[in-house]
């Protein structure tokens, strides 16, 4: 090779610069957890955590070095309804005192850059049991404020008497459908 060669490849990778997962936090205030679950087999409760935090990696290169972990404040739980949120705060179901989170730490992802299965564990209610989401890539790119941001959805069905509560079975569902909407701030 000449040394021309040499130094124009030199170069294209001191441009490249190192590929390396980015950090990415997320956006409290672009971001939602919501659940979806039966009521009596007659409709479907929404409902929504308030308040969470999180963070992960990505790095488009190399999808498999996905990480993410997620904290969600127990009592932010939110169905637009005072009355069954206190109930859902209390033993009977969150028991928000005792375990004031919900924690999420995944354990692998499978999959590429625009969708995969992102697996890990999720602890609610004191119990920790293995869970995998569907995760789809919504967009990335600079903010207005010089910042640079992407976004995915991700949604599992997990059931809530996995994780000992089975208060109100079987009028209150047992399935509980996660959708996770999440707009991470690269760090």
């Amino acid at each position: 090779m000449n040394t021309k060669k040499i130094a124009l490849l030199v170069s294209s990778l001191a441009l490249a610069g190192p590929v390396v997962a980015a950090d990415y936090k997320v956006d409290p205030a672009h971001t939602t957890a919501a659940f979806e679950v039966s009521h009596m087999g007659f409709s479907t409760l929404l409902g929504r955590f308030n308040e969470l935090e999180g963070s992960y990696q990505f790095d488009a290169d190399n999808p498999a070095a996905a990480k993410a972990s997620f904290t969600i404040e127990a009592d932010s739980v939110d169905t637009n309804h005072e009355e069954r949120d206190k109930h859902l705060r209390s033993p009977d179901f969150f028991d928000v005192r005792q375990y004031p989170t919900l924690d999420f730490a995944s354990t692998g992802y499978e999959g590429d850059k625009d969708g995969g299965k992102l697996s890990g564990d999720l602890t609610v209610h004191g119990v920790s049991q293995p869970v995998t989401f569907d995760v789809n890539f919504i967009g990335e790119g600079e903010d207005p404020w010089g910042g640079y941001r992407n976004g995915f959805n991700a949604e599992t069905t997990i059931k809530r008497s996995d994780f000992g509560m089975s208060y109100g079975l079987p009028g209150v569902g047992d399935d509980i459908h996660i959708k996770l909407f999440v707009e991470g701030i690269r760090q």
